[in-house]
């Protein structure tokens, strides 16, 4: 029975995330609905990663195991007639029967995205949070670079998770910048927040996230991340940024990589 990994880019707005849920208003639930539809079998597809609701992925990576014989290369354009339009599937392959979305993942790509502008960008209301207030760009690049590497992110996790370690390694961070015309605010700019680590805790990302942009607020000092991450106490660390700044923007395994810019079949 062949083992197809395929790419997925969406749209959360309009989702309660991306796991199953029972009124079936999730990214999964659309997949399988179109899998369904396609073939008639009744799968669960298993992906690289929970997004929560509002969230959205550029490079998001499922896999399902299938009976049907359509060739790969024909299962994109198939998928996609049966989709909703907030919801694309870029790329597939057959991979081995040993292949697990979430298991074989060796390194993700989150990026968070904030319009710093006295107005919101209506164009981009639903995938950037609007800061209409001046940020110190330095200050947030430097607090972003002290979480680099392996440290017990505890302070940077929901208290809801139930996990055995708060052990995670982030192999590298980036602060990015994007000019923006905008004559009533001559400081606008689009800012993304980019790490990249062997996993991540729940609400991880959109925690650094809040906690970083306090540092651009002058609320917070970059010198301040050490001790938060010391102290594994989640009242030390900023406020849990909304989600819909937030995409899963490319996972990485031995054969591919799921970004869109990546040059393969996949």
């Amino acid at each position: 029975m062949p083992n197809i990994a395929m790419v997925v880019s969406y749209d959360g707005t309009a989702y309660n995330g991306f796991q199953t849920q029972p009124d079936g208003n999730t990214v999964q639930d659309k997949l399988e609905a179109a899998i369904r539809h396609l073939t008639g079998e009744e799968l669960k597809v298993i992906s690289s990663g929970r997004t929560d609701a509002g969230v959205h992925a550029r490079g998001q990576v499922i896999n399902f195991f299938t009976e049907s014989r359509i060739p790969v290369e024909r299962w994109c354009l198939a998928l996609n007639s049966r989709l909703p339009k907030d919801i694309v599937v870029y790329s597939g392959r057959e991979v081995s029967v040993d292949f697990h979305a979430r298991r074989s993942a060796k390194r993700k790509t989150y990026r968070y995205s904030i319009q710093r502008s006295k107005f919101h960008d209506v164009f981009h209301y639903n995938t950037r949070f609007h800061h209409p207030h001046k940020l110190a760009i330095e200050p947030m690049r430097e607090a972003l670079e002290a979480l680099t590497g392996e440290h017990d992110f505890t302070s940077f996790c929901s208290t809801r998770a139930s996990v055995e370690s708060h052990v995670r390694t982030l192999y590298s961070t980036r602060l990015l910048t994007e000019s923006y015309a905008d004559l009533e605010d001559s400081d606008a700019g689009v800012i993304h927040l980019e790490v990249t680590g062997n996993g991540f805790l729940y609400n991880m990302v959109r925690i650094i996230a809040g906690t970083v942009m306090e540092v651009g607020e002058g609320k917070r000092s970059p010198q301040d991340i050490p001790r938060i991450l010391a102290g594994k106490d989640r009242a030390l660390a900023g406020p849990t940024a909304v989600p819909h700044g937030l995409m899963l923007w490319s996972v990485e395994y031995n054969s591919f990589q799921s970004g869109l810019d990546y040059k393969s079949d996949v």
